[in-house]
């Protein structure tokens, strides 16, 4: 990584031990593998997140549709009994 050697010669130029200057870029190197999303994760959690989208729309599609059949049961249920 041309990173990890740039950090490395800044450690080695401000007097740090080249041991302790490996350690950090080594311990640097490894929190990145582990800890960040590279793109592939990113666009993974993309994906799932619009499938989790549509379906949360269908269901709200759903859950409107019946609701509007309810409401124009009882409405003209009370117009019948009204008139």
């Amino acid at each position: 990584m041309k990173g990890s050697i740039t950090l490395y010669q800044a450690l080695i130029s401000i007097n740090v031990e080249e041991s302790k200057a490996a350690a950090v870029v080594d311990a640097l190197e490894s929190d990145m593998q582990t800890h960040l999303a590279t793109k592939a994760d990113l666009n993974q959690l993309k994906a799932e997140l619009l499938q989790g989208q549509s379906q949360s729309e269908l269901r709200m599609t759903i859950r409107m549709g019946i609701m509007f059949s309810a409401i124009a049961g009882l409405l003209l249920a009370s117009a019948k009994i009204m008139f």
